[in-house]
């Protein structure tokens, strides 16, 4: 069934530009019976929004390139924010922007938050021990699982968020024609926690929801890792020294590679920590060109 889509218009941005959003449910989302909406939105001076957390309706924002440079590929971005909040202008607006230039479609998904509390404490691993894996310790990492919160509400948590990219690329794919977007050109983007929820997303994917690439940005998965049959195209990128973050990339890649499927990895060797797209200065910030060179090179 097709989603009741509401325009917004962001004029009063120097940043924003036209978009839709849709709801991913009519009602309240599968999961979050009983729960308050408390969501916030932190703006920036002029106007733009910096970051969203509290969201209990989630929903995806269209950014569509001008229709004479329409390539029919579209990106679902998930934002990072350690599954707390949102990241949105960096990983959602001025990404949407940049894959815009380039005539791809970019699809920011708002995926459930945390509402109550917090992951904190340590990392933790098979066995509920506390986890510290350098990039050289990979296989620590059990099923590239490299959740810092296996508790009840950290695994409902990871769940609501994985059903919602699931929804989302249902949506894409019901609007496809709409928006002039190829189904058979649509994949995730994911930041931190992002790649997480879009790894999961994938994995879980049946035929009518599989995506056709998946790219993590510094984001190992949250849960285990099962690579499923025809898996799709896997692009990774991570500082070598992001302690426990690269450890787990490293594990899905080996994962994916066992597996016969595709993949291609970046460790960049520039800081210990996420990254920009905006440095020159580093290697990481070159991310995004190789990035859209290896949507390219595999025709997307």
């Amino acid at each position: 069934m097709k989603r009741a889509i509401t325009i917004l218009a962001l004029a009063l941005s120097v940043s924003a530009f036209a978009q839709q959003e849709v709801r991913l449910y009519e009602g309240v989302a599968p999961g979050s019976e009983g729960v308050q909406d408390n969501e916030r939105i932190n703006r920036a001076p002029d106007g733009s929004i910096q970051s969203i957390s509290g969201v209990v309706t989630p929903s995806i924002t269209v950014f569509l390139p001008d229709a004479d440079k329409a390539t029919g590929t579209a990106v679902i971005l998930c934002s990072g924010g350690g599954l707390m909040s949102h990241s949105w202008g960096t990983d959602v607006i001025n990404m949407a922007r940049w894959l815009n230039e380039r005539g791809i479609a970019a699809i920011g998904l708002k995926y459930r938050t945390r509402v109550m509390g917090g992951a904190g404490g340590p990392r933790m691993g098979g066995g509920g021990q506390s986890l510290s894996a350098s990039v050289t310790e990979f296989s620590k990492i059990s099923k590239s699982n490299d959740n810092p919160d296996t508790s009840e509400s950290g695994v409902k948590n990871i769940d609501n968020a994985i059903n919602d990219a699931l929804r989302a690329m249902e949506i894409v794919r019901e609007h496809a024609s709409e928006w002039h977007i190829n189904p058979d050109k649509i994949g995730y983007l994911g930041f931190s926690a992002g790649g997480g929820v879009g790894i999961g997303a994938t994995v879980r994917a049946d035929a009518q929801h599989r995506p056709a690439f998946m790219a993590t940005i510094y984001g190992p998965s949250l849960i285990d890792v099962d690579v499923p049959e025809n898996a799709p195209k896997l692009f990774i990128a991570t500082r070598g020294d992001h302690h426990n973050v690269a450890a787990g990339l490293v594990s899905l890649y080996l994962d994916w590679k066992r597996a016969g499927a595709n993949a291609e990895m970046h460790l960049y060797d520039d800081g210990t920590g996420p990254f920009g797209p905006d440095d020159p200065g580093n290697t990481s910030g070159t991310w995004r060109e190789s990035f859209y060179r290896w949507l390219t090179y595999n025709k997307f």
